[in-house]
């Protein structure tokens, strides 16, 4: 036996692999409850005799109940807590339409250094000038990169950023008399937050459907168009992981009717450096920086979403925004004529400017338009080995940054796209986006980004194309028992979102009664 260049046995003989994150080893960890006991400490405290608390009358009356651990059991037990999250430090992540790509180190370093790090949003502005610079910086390059007029950093994430960019829509409207627009258009291979976007300020939403091959048709956009249309969100590259070759048209046809442009940004990552959507037509767009720019994702936050704007809806970019002035720099945080205002406290996620700006400085304009192609690269790849065997929606067309596959190789195996996306987990790997976009039935959407390599896409393709035909050869309980080498098996997710346990309770202790 020989090992390959992962460290991974080859070669003929009975060896039983295990998932790639190690899962498999790891047991069931038990709450900080169970482990110590409250009648315990793990270290020794004299006692303290308080003859006046500070609570106004609002001192516990009952026992803090906290478990005493000593510092190895505490230690160890959050280490065994973190070796059972998957992470992208541990293994590739397929998600498609998440973009879960590599966080590089130096984005970390510079995130922490004291200047940036150690700063407080209402610190005299003279204090921060070195922030304030790199928020100007940054600011300076998306509007670079997406050729447009201004750009709102404040936003907390792609939802929000879609939220500013259809309220300045909205304010643009109404400024020059044109309240009646009520109605936006949203493609059905949009995004889940574009329609709900649209609903939450007030809009009926007007339904696009897509053409066979996964893409907007402009004449179905310029039948949808009326003087009670505000505007259209379209994502570009969309949902199905493909460009939309009439952009130029519909931002065409949508301008002529008096309405706006709102492109969804959370696939920036497939084109920057490589097309800029101001040159498209767009009026709006939100940047996800954790998607297109590196900076971590997930866990709930933190997140940020950039919009950039057109010179038509520039004056009404919110505050703050940074403002350069003969004795420096500035934030204005105070609203002029049009403006929205402020959308959130102080001025956003400080953190992630300097990641996202280290991203960009580190790679240059040829690095980040390489990156960009790197990922279309290797989703392309991802679709090329995995064609042979799975159905492609959308076979005519190259796809760009993702690659779609739908469920019918699986008809008649008995095994659903949850099934084969279990299974996934008993292999070491994380599942693939399933179900969406809603256009494909079944569906199952890849990104592989541009930060894994060639033999990790291999590794993931062969363990694809195992399954695959493990499915088709009949082994339908391989699949509904799985995930079996996972901390927790199978679970029903149904009931576990309708009735979860969100409060842990001692269990009581029965003492038997004597025979």
């Amino acid at each position: 036996m020989s090992m390959n260049t992962q460290g991974r046995p080859t070669g003929t003989g009975n060896v039983t692999s295990s998932p790639a994150n190690g899962a498999a080893l790891l047991p069931n960890e038990p709450l900080l409850f169970e482990i110590g006991d409250t009648e315990h400490s793990g270290v020794d405290l004299p006692d303290v005799s308080i003859k006046r608390d500070r609570l106004g009358g609002f001192s516990r009356t009952l026992p803090l109940d906290l478990a005493g651990l000593t510092e190895p059991e505490a230690m160890r037990h959050y280490v065994r807590l973190s070796r059972l999250n998957y992470s992208i430090d541990s293994g590739m992540y397929p998600l498609g339409s998440c973009t879960m790509k590599h966080n590089p180190r130096l984005n970390e370093k510079m995130a922490r250094l004291p200047g940036f790090a150690d700063i407080h949003p209402l610190q005299p502005v003279s204090t921060v000038q070195g922030a304030l610079a790199l928020m100007d910086q940054l600011a300076h390059w998306l509007m670079t990169l997406t050729n447009t007029a201004a750009v709102a950093l404040s936003p907390k994430a792609g939802a929000h950023g879609e939220l500013l960019g259809m309220m300045a829509i909205k304010a643009a409207q109404t400024a020059r008399g044109e309240g009646h627009r009520k109605v936006v258009l949203v493609p059905e291979s949009a995004h889940g937050t574009n329609p709900a976007t649209a609903a939450f300020l007030g809009y009926s939403v007007k339904a696009i459907p897509a053409r066979a091959d996964g893409t907007v048709d402009v004449t179905a956009v310029r039948e949808a168009l009326s003087p009670d249309v505000a505007a259209i969100m379209l994502t570009n590259p969309n949902t199905c992981g493909l460009f939309e070759p009439q952009v130029i048209e519909i931002a065409e046809a949508v301008h002529d009717a008096g309405a706006f442009f709102y492109c969804d940004g959370a696939n920036f990552n497939a084109i920057m450096g490589v097309v800029r959507p101001g040159d498209l037509g767009i009026d709006a767009m939100h940047i996800n920086l954790h998607k297109t720019f590196s900076t971590p994702h997930g866990g709930g936050g933190p997140g940020a979403g950039p919009v950039v704007l057109s010179a038509a809806l520039a004056p009404f970019a919110p505050v703050p925004f940074v403002q350069r002035t003969e004795s420096g720099l500035e934030l204005v945080e105070h609203s002029e004529g049009e403006a929205l205002g402020r959308i959130t406290a102080f001025q956003g996620q400080m953190g992630m400017y300097v990641r996202a700006l280290t991203y960009m400085l580190s790679h240059g304009s040829d690095g980040l338009a390489q990156a960009a192609k790197d990922a279309v690269l290797n989703a392309n790849y991802v679709k090329a080995r995995l064609q042979t065997v799975f159905s492609v929606p959308f076979p005519d067309q190259p796809c760009m940054h993702e690659a779609l596959f739908d469920d019918s190789f699986l008809n008649q195996t008995g095994v659903s796209t949850l099934d084969f996306a279990k299974a996934l987990i008993d292999k070491g790997f994380h599942p693939m986006t399933m179900y969406f976009p809603l256009v494909v039935h079944g569906a199952m959407l890849v990104e592989p980004t541009e930060s894994e390599s060639k033999q990790t896409l291999d590794q993931f393709c062969d363990v694809m194309l195992e399954l695959a035909s493990d499915a088709i050869a009949g082994n339908m309980q391989n699949f509904l028992s799985a995930p079996v080498n996972a901390p927790r098996r199978r679970m029903d997710e149904t009931r576990a979102a309708r009735s979860p346990i969100l409060k842990w309770e001692r269990e009581e202790v029965v003492s038997e009664a004597a025979q």
